[in-house]
């Protein structure tokens, strides 16, 4: 039996070097994996063979080195995690290349040596071998939770169950883009009033430390003791309090947002925010159109791809990011369960609309539910474009009246007493 060297990596990121007798590669790196070792560089000794490429990819000084290597400083800080975008970038490309042909091992190790993000390499390292060792690829990336959702999870069983993986993970790519471009759009139309608020705020409190202060010495002087407007009270007293109590309004404002994120934590504060989310006068309509679109093209996508309906169901309850959808899916869900259609369920819970439930109950009828649920979620995606191409042209003047306004009840309660010091003056 021949000898292998090897250069290992274990959990805490400590390189190790030894031998093994083994038969291949293949069992060299299963032996090392049931140890608790990444193997980086394998080399065989008398009578073994080559190195083969998924083990070790040379580097630009020609030394090889494993898929773990520049991820090294990872393993310190337990496991790591595939942002979205990077996720959806290395599951088109597996996509292409199994459809042009490759094995999935030599595919993931493909990607493997040609990403230079460390957290992608480490985890498609250990996906390939976890699949060499014998486990499916659904099983593999069940082994990474934090990277791989049970929306992704269950899309990839589907796609083995098939023997259509390329047209799954195709199909899946296709549906992270297009969810990644409709919330890049929702954040987009967040932006501009969040600034300007950020602004109207730091202007409001420049002018109640710095410039408020100084005209209540004025009128205090001036006006010997005489009482001020009921405007004027007001602001000197707003401009008191954050001036000379800058400290208790940051703890106010602290303890504020910690009881509002342990309400948010619970379902009852998940529901509540949701709902205020949901029926917003401005925002609102974006959100719910986001949210039908993705529940649309979420479920169309997992029964396109084989998932059974009642799975898919739970699964968008659990992906739909809104404690409202969620709970109307599951009522769905509660009711195909009990033999059901999906379009009197759903019209029951009065945060769909016609349109969207009479397309449903067509495409129950003729058995093209997946396809018209993909309609449905082509058609609220337009309409979020439209609709965040009209907030942002509605924001700017509402966010100018309302600086204005701000800024103006200030300076009119700052001229309210100067017109009776000019009076008394002019007399």
């Amino acid at each position: 039996m021949p000898t292998f060297s090897y250069t290992a990596m274990d959990s805490q990121g400590k390189e190790q070097k030894g031998k093994l007798d083994a038969s291949s590669e293949e069992e060299v790196t299963k032996l090392l994996n049931e140890k608790g070792l990444f193997p980086m560089e394998i080399k065989a000794g008398k009578g073994g063979k080559a190195p083969k490429e998924a083990a070790a990819a040379p580097d630009k000084k020609g030394k090889k080195k494993g898929g773990l290597m520049n991820a090294k400083i990872n393993l310190n800080f337990g496991p790591v995690v595939i942002r979205t975008k990077d996720l959806t970038v290395v599951t088109r490309q597996l996509a292409i290349l199994l459809a042009a042909g490759l094995p999935l091992i030599r595919s993931l190790r493909t990607l493997e040596r040609q990403t230079r993000n460390a957290a992608v390499r480490q985890t498609l390292n250990l996906a390939a071998n976890s699949v060499e060792g014998g486990a499916t690829f659904s099983e593999a990336l069940a082994q990474h939770p934090k990277s791989f959702d049970k929306l992704y999870l269950n899309m990839v069983r589907a796609g083995e169950a098939a023997g259509a993986m390329e047209t799954i993970l195709d199909r899946l790519a296709m549906f992270m883009e297009k969810a990644a471009r409709i919330a890049g759009k929702v954040k987009a139309a967040m932006i501009y009033p969040a600034v300007v608020l950020t602004i109207a705020t730091l202007i409001t409190t420049g002018l109640m430390v710095f410039i408020v202060p100084k005209f209540k010495k004025i009128f205090v002087e001036l006006l010997e003791g005489k009482p001020l407007p009921a405007l004027t009270e007001f602001v000197m007293t707003v401009s008191d309090i954050i001036a000379n109590r800058i400290l208790l309004v940051v703890a106010f404002a602290i303890g504020g947002f910690i009881a509002f994120k342990i309400f948010s934590k619970t379902h009852v504060g998940r529901t509540a925010i949701d709902w205020v989310k949901y029926n917003a006068p401005l925002f609102g309509p974006i959100i719910a159109k986001s949210a039908i679109s993705r529940f649309s093209r979420t479920l169309g996508t997992l029964m396109a791809s084989g998932v059974p309906v009642l799975n898919a169901l739970n699964i968008v309850k659990e992906t739909a990011g809104n404690e409202v959808v969620s709970n109307a899916v599951q009522k769905v869900h509660d009711a195909v369960k009990e033999g059901e259609g999906m379009a009197g369920p759903l019209s029951a819970t009065r945060i769909f609309p016609e349109m969207v439930i009479s397309m449903i109950e067509v495409g129950e009828e003729t058995g093209k539910l997946p396809e018209m649920l993909e309609k449905i979620a082509d058609t609220y995606e337009e309409e979020v474009d439209n609709a965040v191409s009209a907030l942002t042209s509605l924001i700017e003047p509402i966010m100018i009246i309302g600086l204005a306004v701000v800024v103006g009840t200030i300076v009119i309660a700052l001229f309210m007493p100067l017109i009776a010091i000019i009076e008394k003056l002019g007399g």
